[in-house]
């Protein structure tokens, strides 16, 4: 039987889903709250916690469906930006496997990554009222070498608790994208690298999913999908008005929350 049910379920779908796209890390929160709740190591709790992200990233398509018609400029800048973390996962997978569970890990990076942020809003103050400054891009003013410098920076978030898309939204901000534009091209670029690298680690770990625990998978797929939505509608609003520092303050506190409880022995 698995060793779950569905409060965990429940608890672990609700932060997949309210933290892939917010710049807080979804793979850190899963890591600590599989921690917390004693469950960091079993197996099938690791395989759901890749598996659920297809919920999430069905969500993008859903809320920017119209993105993603055919549109040949759209999707080179798309596959650009997503080599980088193709080919670099590719090569050193089974390092990045290897400390993914490491709390102390995601602390620290959730720290370093909050005061990242709060910087970036004073380096970076480019808000929706200033989009008129033709100083500024949109997303289809970006380059192709514009996107490759994105997927590079991307491939910070393969250190657990970077998060991918604090990582990508300010890249974008560097390439001088609005806090709105720069927030979407980075759900626009999960959906390549999250499916993709779901995908894979899905082939690896389906033959140890058995059948009393598909249940558990559709479920956890269909609240992430939901509280994904949710999350998007206010992340955009948010940092359209008041930027990312909220977040970056968010990260610092909790690194220092887990670094405490695990210098006292309680983790």
């Amino acid at each position: 039987m698995p060793a779950v049910n569905y409060i965990d379920v429940f608890i672990l779908a609700l932060i997949e889903g309210l933290t892939e796209f917010l710049p807080v890390s979804s793979t850190g929160h899963l890591i600590l709250a599989s921690a917390f709740m004693g469950m960091n190591n079993v197996e099938f709790v690791k395989s759901f916690n890749i598996i659920i992200q297809f919920g999430a990233i069905a969500s993008v398509l859903v809320l920017y469906w119209r993105k993603f018609l055919p549109n040949l400029s759209f999707y080179k800048r798309l596959l650009v930006a997503f080599l980088p973390a193709a080919v670099i996962g590719l090569l050193v997978k089974s390092k990045i496997d290897l400390i993914l569970g490491s709390v102390e890990i995601v602390a620290w990076a959730l720290i370093v990554g909050g005061f990242v942020l709060i910087a970036s809003d004073y380096f970076f103050p480019q808000d929706e009222t200033t989009t008129a400054n033709k100083s500024l891009k949109r997303i289809e003013d970006l380059s192709l070498i514009d996107c490759l410098k994105l997927g590079f920076i991307q491939c910070f978030a393969f250190i657990p608790g970077v998060s991918r898309s604090g990582a990508t939204i300010v890249g974008g901000l560097w390439l001088k994208l609005s806090r709105k534009e720069a927030a979407e091209f980075s759900f626009f670029l999960a959906v390549p690298t999250l499916a993709g690298a779901t995908l894979i680690k899905s082939l690896g770990i389906i033959k140890t999913i058995d059948s009393s625990q598909i249940g558990f998978l559709l479920v956890g797929m269909f609240l992430s999908f939901v509280f994904a939505l949710i999350a998007i509608r206010f992340f955009i609003t948010m940092v359209s008005k008041f930027g990312f520092k909220h977040f970056g303050v968010y990260r610092i506190l909790l690194g220092l929350f887990i670094l405490i409880l695990i210098y006292q022995g309680n983790l």
